[in-house]
Protein backbone atom coordinates (compact mmCIF):
# COMPACT_ATOMS: atom_id res chain seq x y z
CA UNK A 1 0.00 0.00 0.00
CA UNK A 2 1.46 3.12 -1.28
CA UNK A 3 0.90 5.90 1.48
CA UNK A 4 1.69 8.76 0.15
CA UNK A 5 -1.91 9.33 -0.72
CA UNK A 6 -3.33 9.26 2.55
CA UNK A 7 -2.98 12.75 2.92
CA UNK A 8 -5.40 13.19 0.38
CA UNK A 9 -7.92 13.01 3.10
CA UNK A 10 -9.57 15.29 5.79
CA UNK A 11 -8.43 14.42 9.42
CA UNK A 12 -5.00 14.96 10.38
CA UNK A 13 -2.24 12.28 9.71
CA UNK A 14 -0.10 10.86 12.67
CA UNK A 15 3.27 9.03 12.52
CA UNK A 16 6.37 8.31 14.82
CA UNK A 17 9.65 7.05 13.96
CA UNK A 18 11.66 4.36 15.83
CA UNK A 19 15.14 2.70 15.02
CA UNK A 20 16.44 -0.57 14.84
CA UNK A 21 18.18 -2.04 17.77
CA UNK A 22 21.65 -2.15 17.43
CA UNK A 23 21.92 -6.28 18.33
CA UNK A 24 19.47 -9.14 16.61
CA UNK A 25 18.56 -10.37 19.91
CA UNK A 26 16.97 -6.40 20.85
CA UNK A 27 14.33 -6.82 18.22
CA UNK A 28 12.26 -8.50 20.57
CA UNK A 29 12.52 -6.43 23.01
CA UNK A 30 11.32 -3.07 20.82
CA UNK A 31 7.62 -4.63 21.17
CA UNK A 32 7.49 -2.86 24.26
CA UNK A 33 7.52 0.44 21.93
CA UNK A 34 5.38 -0.71 19.09
CA UNK A 35 2.67 -2.13 21.95
CA UNK A 36 2.13 1.27 23.18
CA UNK A 37 2.63 2.94 19.71
CA UNK A 38 0.13 0.69 18.12
CA UNK A 39 -2.75 1.81 20.50
CA UNK A 40 -2.71 5.02 18.51
CA UNK A 41 -3.17 2.98 14.95
CA UNK A 42 -0.70 5.42 13.66
CA UNK A 43 -0.91 5.84 9.99
CA UNK A 44 2.68 4.64 9.27
CA UNK A 45 5.91 4.04 11.00
CA UNK A 46 9.14 4.71 9.73
CA UNK A 47 12.36 3.03 10.34
CA UNK A 48 15.82 4.58 9.93
CA UNK A 49 18.48 3.20 8.12
CA UNK A 50 22.05 1.89 9.13
CA UNK A 51 25.04 4.32 8.21
CA UNK A 52 27.07 3.06 5.31
CA UNK A 53 28.34 -0.58 5.07
CA UNK A 54 26.56 -1.40 8.51
CA UNK A 55 24.74 -4.61 9.08
CA UNK A 56 22.18 -2.45 10.59
CA UNK A 57 20.40 -2.30 7.16
CA UNK A 58 19.37 -5.85 7.48
CA UNK A 59 17.49 -5.38 10.68
CA UNK A 60 16.07 -1.85 9.24
CA UNK A 61 13.73 -4.82 6.76
CA UNK A 62 13.30 -7.02 9.53
CA UNK A 63 11.77 -4.60 11.75
CA UNK A 64 10.02 -2.78 9.30
CA UNK A 65 8.50 -6.61 7.90
CA UNK A 66 7.53 -7.10 11.86
CA UNK A 67 5.63 -3.86 11.84
CA UNK A 68 3.51 -4.69 8.67
CA UNK A 69 3.13 -8.62 9.86
CA UNK A 70 2.98 -8.53 13.10
CA UNK A 71 1.37 -4.98 14.10
CA UNK A 72 -0.47 -4.26 10.35
CA UNK A 73 0.83 -0.81 10.40
CA UNK A 74 2.31 0.05 7.01
CA UNK A 75 6.32 1.03 7.50
CA UNK A 76 7.91 3.56 5.71
CA UNK A 77 11.69 2.12 5.58
CA UNK A 78 14.60 5.05 5.12
CA UNK A 79 16.65 4.46 2.47
CA UNK A 80 20.59 6.01 2.12
CA UNK A 81 22.47 6.41 -0.88
CA UNK A 82 25.26 8.07 -0.27
CA UNK A 83 27.61 5.01 0.66
CA UNK A 84 26.17 2.75 -2.26
CA UNK A 85 25.89 2.35 -5.82
CA UNK A 86 22.91 1.20 -8.08
CA UNK A 87 23.66 -2.48 -7.75
CA UNK A 88 23.36 -2.01 -4.07
CA UNK A 89 20.65 0.06 -4.25
CA UNK A 90 18.36 -2.66 -6.81
CA UNK A 91 19.09 -4.96 -4.25
CA UNK A 92 18.17 -3.12 -1.16
CA UNK A 93 14.78 -2.40 -3.04
CA UNK A 94 14.04 -6.01 -4.29
CA UNK A 95 14.57 -7.02 -1.12
CA UNK A 96 12.01 -4.21 0.23
CA UNK A 97 9.38 -5.66 -2.36
CA UNK A 98 9.84 -8.95 -1.75
CA UNK A 99 9.04 -8.09 2.02
CA UNK A 100 5.90 -6.41 1.11
CA UNK A 101 7.21 -2.83 1.94
CA UNK A 102 5.95 -0.58 -0.66
CA UNK A 103 7.40 3.07 1.17
CA UNK A 104 10.44 4.64 1.62
CA UNK A 105 12.13 7.63 3.11
CA UNK A 106 15.10 8.56 0.31
CA UNK A 107 18.07 10.53 1.91
CA UNK A 108 21.25 11.13 1.11
CA UNK A 109 22.78 9.57 4.55
CA UNK A 110 25.07 11.13 6.59
CA UNK A 111 28.75 11.38 5.51
CA UNK A 112 31.39 9.09 7.74
CA UNK A 113 35.34 9.49 7.75
CA UNK A 114 35.32 5.72 7.93
CA UNK A 115 33.20 4.94 4.86
CA UNK A 116 33.87 4.94 1.20
CA UNK A 117 31.09 7.47 -0.60
CA UNK A 118 30.30 5.98 -3.62
CA UNK A 119 29.60 8.28 -7.43
CA UNK A 120 26.27 7.26 -8.20
CA UNK A 121 24.00 8.83 -5.83
CA UNK A 122 25.19 12.34 -4.35
CA UNK A 123 21.89 13.56 -3.47
CA UNK A 124 18.38 12.19 -2.16
CA UNK A 125 17.27 13.89 -5.28
CA UNK A 126 19.61 11.74 -7.43
CA UNK A 127 17.94 8.57 -5.56
CA UNK A 128 14.73 9.84 -5.81
CA UNK A 129 14.81 10.18 -9.40
CA UNK A 130 15.88 6.76 -9.79
CA UNK A 131 13.19 4.80 -7.38
CA UNK A 132 10.82 6.64 -9.17
CA UNK A 133 11.61 5.61 -12.53
CA UNK A 134 12.63 2.08 -12.32
CA UNK A 135 10.49 0.83 -9.24
CA UNK A 136 6.93 1.75 -8.29
CA UNK A 137 7.26 2.58 -4.09
CA UNK A 138 5.33 5.59 -2.37
CA UNK A 139 8.80 7.82 -1.95
CA UNK A 140 8.77 10.80 0.98
CA UNK A 141 11.69 12.80 1.28
CA UNK A 142 13.29 14.94 3.84
CA UNK A 143 13.01 18.81 4.47
CA UNK A 144 14.85 20.98 7.13
CA UNK A 145 12.86 24.04 8.42
CA UNK A 146 15.89 25.58 9.55
CA UNK A 147 17.95 24.84 6.63
CA UNK A 148 20.35 21.86 6.15
CA UNK A 149 23.54 21.90 8.01
CA UNK A 150 25.39 22.04 4.38
CA UNK A 151 23.16 24.55 2.74
CA UNK A 152 24.26 27.47 1.78
CA UNK A 153 21.31 30.12 2.85
CA UNK A 154 17.44 29.32 2.51
CA UNK A 155 17.43 30.31 -1.09
CA UNK A 156 19.43 27.64 -2.46
CA UNK A 157 17.57 25.05 0.37
CA UNK A 158 13.78 25.70 -1.63
CA UNK A 159 15.77 25.43 -5.18
CA UNK A 160 17.01 21.81 -4.27
CA UNK A 161 13.76 20.83 -2.23
CA UNK A 162 12.18 22.09 -5.47
CA UNK A 163 14.39 19.65 -7.37
CA UNK A 164 13.16 16.84 -4.82
CA UNK A 165 9.92 17.23 -5.09
CA UNK A 166 10.18 17.22 -9.16
CA UNK A 167 11.86 14.16 -9.08
CA UNK A 168 9.49 12.33 -7.30
CA UNK A 169 9.17 12.77 -3.84
CA UNK A 170 5.56 13.28 -3.17
CA UNK A 171 5.71 14.03 0.68
CA UNK A 172 7.94 16.05 2.85
CA UNK A 173 8.73 14.77 6.30
CA UNK A 174 10.55 17.54 8.19
CA UNK A 175 14.03 17.47 10.32
CA UNK A 176 12.52 18.26 14.26
CA UNK A 177 12.34 21.72 15.59
CA UNK A 178 11.68 23.43 18.60
CA UNK A 179 9.60 26.78 17.25
CA UNK A 180 7.05 26.55 15.76
CA UNK A 181 6.69 29.83 14.42
CA UNK A 182 9.84 28.18 12.29
CA UNK A 183 8.12 25.68 10.88
CA UNK A 184 5.02 27.35 9.81
CA UNK A 185 7.44 30.33 8.22
CA UNK A 186 9.02 27.51 6.13
CA UNK A 187 5.46 26.45 5.16
CA UNK A 188 5.04 29.78 3.68
CA UNK A 189 8.47 30.13 1.71
CA UNK A 190 7.52 26.56 0.51
CA UNK A 191 4.16 27.70 -1.21
CA UNK A 192 6.27 30.59 -2.90
CA UNK A 193 8.42 28.58 -4.26
CA UNK A 194 5.76 26.47 -5.32
CA UNK A 195 6.09 23.13 -3.42
CA UNK A 196 2.96 22.09 -3.12
CA UNK A 197 3.31 18.30 -1.52
CA UNK A 198 2.16 17.87 1.67
CA UNK A 199 4.87 18.96 4.50
CA UNK A 200 4.29 16.90 7.82
CA UNK A 201 6.39 18.39 10.93
CA UNK A 202 8.81 15.97 13.10
CA UNK A 203 8.89 16.70 16.81
CA UNK A 204 10.87 14.94 19.14
CA UNK A 205 10.73 15.52 22.90
CA UNK A 206 13.60 16.31 23.97
CA UNK A 207 14.34 14.29 27.99
CA UNK A 208 18.23 14.62 28.92
CA UNK A 209 21.08 16.97 28.66
CA UNK A 210 23.25 14.59 26.52
CA UNK A 211 20.28 14.69 24.04
CA UNK A 212 19.85 18.06 23.82
CA UNK A 213 23.67 19.06 23.35
CA UNK A 214 23.72 16.35 20.37
CA UNK A 215 20.73 18.13 18.73
CA UNK A 216 22.49 21.42 19.17
CA UNK A 217 25.34 19.80 17.20
CA UNK A 218 23.90 17.60 14.50
CA UNK A 219 20.91 19.67 13.25
CA UNK A 220 21.59 23.07 14.62
CA UNK A 221 18.15 23.03 16.04
CA UNK A 222 17.63 26.86 17.43
CA UNK A 223 16.00 26.68 20.77
CA UNK A 224 13.21 29.15 21.64
CA UNK A 225 13.72 31.19 24.89
CA UNK A 226 10.92 29.59 27.03
CA UNK A 227 12.93 26.35 25.92
CA UNK A 228 16.48 27.22 26.90
CA UNK A 229 15.06 28.18 30.21
CA UNK A 230 13.26 24.89 31.12
CA UNK A 231 17.17 23.38 30.01
CA UNK A 232 18.65 26.06 32.03
CA UNK A 233 16.72 24.96 34.98
CA UNK A 234 16.55 21.55 34.79
CA UNK A 235 19.48 20.50 33.17
CA UNK A 236 20.80 18.61 36.58
CA UNK A 237 17.62 17.14 37.50
CA UNK A 238 16.90 13.80 35.13
CA UNK A 239 13.44 13.30 36.33
CA UNK A 240 12.26 17.23 36.14
CA UNK A 241 13.92 17.57 32.65
CA UNK A 242 11.74 14.60 31.59
CA UNK A 243 8.22 16.01 32.76
CA UNK A 244 8.98 19.57 31.63
CA UNK A 245 10.43 18.20 28.06
CA UNK A 246 7.75 16.21 27.95
CA UNK A 247 5.41 18.77 28.40
CA UNK A 248 7.06 21.33 26.04
CA UNK A 249 6.54 18.67 23.06
CA UNK A 250 3.12 17.90 23.72
CA UNK A 251 2.38 21.57 24.09
CA UNK A 252 4.02 22.42 20.74
CA UNK A 253 2.30 18.72 19.31
CA UNK A 254 -0.93 20.74 20.24
CA UNK A 255 -0.50 23.94 18.24
CA UNK A 256 0.50 21.95 15.83
CA UNK A 257 -2.51 20.07 15.49
CA UNK A 258 -4.85 22.82 15.85
CA UNK A 259 -2.84 24.59 12.73
CA UNK A 260 -3.47 23.95 9.42
CA UNK A 261 -1.31 20.93 8.97
CA UNK A 262 -2.09 17.67 7.45
CA UNK A 263 -0.37 15.29 9.82
CA UNK A 264 2.29 14.95 12.54
CA UNK A 265 5.29 12.85 13.09
CA UNK A 266 6.95 11.78 16.54
CA UNK A 267 10.74 10.90 16.54
CA UNK A 268 10.30 8.60 19.69
CA UNK A 269 13.82 7.20 20.12
CA UNK A 270 12.20 3.84 20.94
CA UNK A 271 11.43 5.32 24.38
CA UNK A 272 8.09 3.36 25.52
CA UNK A 273 7.50 5.82 28.56
CA UNK A 274 8.31 8.59 25.71
CA UNK A 275 5.10 7.28 23.67
CA UNK A 276 3.04 6.13 26.27
CA UNK A 277 3.40 10.01 27.68
CA UNK A 278 2.80 11.36 23.91
CA UNK A 279 0.01 9.02 23.16
CA UNK A 280 -1.67 10.15 26.24
CA UNK A 281 -1.60 13.25 25.83
CA UNK A 282 -2.93 13.36 22.36
CA UNK A 283 -4.96 10.82 22.09
CA UNK A 284 -8.37 12.87 22.05
CA UNK A 285 -7.11 15.28 19.60
CA UNK A 286 -5.85 13.33 16.65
Amino acid sequence: MKLTNIYDKKDKTLSFEIFPPKKDAELDNIDETLEVLSELKPDFISVTFGAGGSANKNRTIALANKIKTKYKIEPVVHLTCLHYDKNEIDSFAREMKAEGIDNILALRGDRNPKVVEKNDFKHSTDLIEYLDKEYDFGLFGACYPECHPESINKVDELKNLKKKVDAGAKVLLSQLFFDNNNFFNFCEDCKIADIDVPIIPGVMPVINAAQIKRMVSLCRAAFPERFQKIIDRYEDNKEALFDAGMSYALSQIIDLLVSDIPGIHLYTMNNPMVARRICEGIKNIV
